[in-house]
């Protein structure tokens, strides 16, 4: 399974808005050069976020993003959802059912092993997402980062934040 890119920028994102003051936005370009993103791409992912209600979009001079929900109340899969969709990663095509071999659609009445077997993986990979929130990603990054790295995000924060007038 091959988690796009988007996922990771999403959760990013996230964890840096959870970050900033109250009352306060951070525009989708700080957002992007903090990341090293291209900001018409990272802004496809916000507006993900935006439409799955784990971000606000606040427009205006002083607009940007901030976290709609408080960092507990947002786990990793909503995260996941918004970016990739609700469709599980692995489609059955029931591809048993081609080839020199194939029976009558009729031989095919129970589930494909495979099938079941990918959707039960699906459904623990989904619960373990569930269970991982962002507060515990930042609560893990706060007591793992290097304190230059925790220094620079602060000082980016700082600058680039803006007060909603």
């Amino acid at each position: 399974m091959k988690i796009s890119e988007g996922v990771e920028a999403a959760i990013h994102c996230a964890a840096v808005l959870a970050g900033i003051e109250k009352g306060t936005t951070l525009p989708a370009s700080a957002l992007a050069e903090l990341h090293g993103l291209s900001p018409t791409y990272l802004v496809k992912h916000l507006k993900q976020l935006v439409a799955a209600k784990l971000l606000e979009s606040v427009p205006g001079p002083h607009g940007g993003y901030r976290l709609a929900k408080k960092p507990s109340a947002i786990s990793l899969l909503d995260i996941v959802l918004a970016v990739e969709g609700p469709k599980p990663a692995f489609r059955c095509a029931e591809i048993r059912q081609r080839g020199p071999g194939a029976l009558e659609p009729e031989a095919y009445v129970k589930p494909c092993g495979i099938n079941a077997a990918m959707l039960r993986a699906e459904r623990a990979w989904r619960a373990a997402l569930a269970a991982e929130k962002l507060s515990d990603v930042i609560a893990g990054y706060e007591e793992s980062a290097d304190p230059r790295a925790v220094a620079f995000n602060c000082a980016f924060l700082a600058r680039h934040q803006r007060p909603q007038g």
